[in-house]
Order: C-alpha cells, then sequence, then structure tokens
C-alpha cells in the first residue's frame, strides 16, 4: 500500500490565507509563506494554495505568492485559482509550483486537461471539482468559488477528466465544507470507485479521526484539510502517529 498523504490548503485572497464556510463568511487567517513554513516544518506532505478569487475577478494568478512560498518549502505544492490556460500553467511552473490545479477552465473546455497533460505531463495535472449534491446519490458540480451551478454531473466529470490526462482529482464536497463533521464518504468513494488516478478527499474535515475515517472507509489516497491545521485543532506530527497506530501507512 502507498502511503497515504496528508495535505494542507491555504485559500488566499488578497495576499492572505482565508477560511469560510461552504464558501461563505470569509475570515483572515494568516501569512502564505509564513503558514507554509510552518507546514513544511510540520512534516506536511504537501500544500495547495488556492487564489480563491481569481476566476471570479477574471485576473491573473498570484504569482508572487507562488515564487515567495517556492523558496521557503522543500515540500511539492499545487497551485489553483483562475488557471485558464496554457501559459497560465507555465507562469505558475516557472514560479516555482509542482502543479497546477484546474477547475472552471476545464469545465467551460475540457480539452483543455488534454492539452495540458500532452504538454506538461499528467502528474502535473490535478482536476479540482466542487460538487454539491443534488439528489440522492447524485452531485453535480459547481464553479467559480461554489458560485455557479453547471448541471454537470460529478463522477462523469471526474472520470471524463481522468479520461482526458488529469493526473489526480481533487473532491471537495460544497455541503459539508467548513462543517468540522467528517468529510463526505459516500461523494468521495462514488469518485474513486471510478477512476485509475490518485483521489484526495477535501471539505469538513474537523477532526484526526475524520481523517482516518476517510482513508480508511474510502479510496482515497490523500486527505486535504484546511481549518483543523490553522487553528491548531490537530497537528501534523501527532496527526501522523495517530494514524500510523490505526494501521494506515503515512510518510515519515
Amino acid at each position: 500500500m502507498l502511503a497515504k498523504r496528508i495535505i494542507p490548503c491555504m485559500d488566499v485572497d488578497k495576499g492572505r490565507v482565508v477560511k469560510g464556510h461552504k464558501f461563505q463568511n470569509i475570515r483572515d487567517v494568516a501569512n502564505p509563506v509564513e503558514l507554509a513554513k510552518q507546514y513544511n516544518e510540520a512534516g506536511a506532505d504537501e500544500l495547495v494554495l488556492f487564489d480563491i478569487t481569481a476566476t471570479h475577478e477574471e485576473r491573473s494568478i498570484f504569482l508572487d505568492i507562488v515564487e515567495q512560498v517556492a523558496a521557503e518549502i522543500a515540500i511539492p505544492f499545487t497551485v489553483g485559482g483562475g488557471i485558464r490556460s496554457i501559459e497560465d500553467i507555465q507562469q505558475t511552473l516557472r514560479a516555482g509550483a509542482d502543479k497546477v490545479s484546474i477547475n472552471s477552465g476545464a469545465v467551460e473546455k475540457p480539452l483543455f486537461i488534454n492539452k495540458a497533460a500532452l504538454k506538461f505531463g499528467s502528474q502535473c495535472i490535478v482536476l479540482s471539482i466542487d460538487a454539491k449534491q443534488t439528489e440522492s446519490q447524485t452531485w453535480t458540480i459547481f464553479t467559480k468559488g461554489g458560485r455557479e451551478n453547471t448541471g454537470i454531473d460529478a463522477i462523469e466529470w471526474a472520470k471524463r477528466g481522468a479520461h482526458l490526462g488529469a493526473g489526480e482529482i481533487v473532491v471537495n464536497a460544497i455541503d459539508t465544507d467548513g462543517d468540522k463533521n467528517g468529510y463526505n464518504l459516500e461523494l468521495t468513494q462514488a469518485v474513486a470507485e471510478h477512476v485509475n488516478v490518485p483521489v484526495v478527499a477535501s471539505g469538513g474535515a474537523g477532526s484526526d479521526k475524520h481523517i482516518a475515517e476517510v482513508l480508511t472507509k474510502t479510496n482515497a489516497d490523500a486527505a486535504l484539510a484546511a481549518s483543523i491545521f490553522h487553528y491548531n485543532t490537530v497537528q501534523i506530527p501527532e496527526l501522523k502517529n495517530y494514524l500510523d497506530q490505526n494501521g494506515i501507512i503515512v510518510r515519515r
């Protein structure tokens, strides 16, 4: 079994890490470069930085922050938000990111995934899915920071994204985002069992038990979380000890 990954996520707006609840009620948290350094030193396996308003504001991504983070950490990190072109990806990777996360740009032009994977390699291309439950066992894709209902079935979109060349899929459940009551296990597993690429669970972590749960009760390869790490509810070294004690292989 491959080691499961623990991935803190930093939503960035106006140069600051912020956190909301179901994509609303955004609160200030920290400086992204300083927080990235802390997570690097704490033993995080990877980091994710999302520019949460770049797409909505139709502007370029925060390359200055990407460069500063890259200069300070040794672990891989993914950058997303406002990635809409091959040039955007090229600039983001040149600034120091290891992967890029695409969401709205891929929904609008699905072949963008394929073009990006062919040019940069699937290992660099992460498909980020923001999904909300619309019926029993049915989840729909939302874009532009959860503002726009596309009407696209999340499971079918995940399958198509993997087929087009995405090397990893992040499944963010809008319904549980910021609730701290646990991940959406049903959605996570539904995606994981239909694709042949790594799946990252996102949205709802409130404790070490929730992370252990999603890594044992679904086929997720990694757990992404924000609030529990930002506010020190869970410390990464202690979390890894807990997971190890529960038979979950983690990187040391």
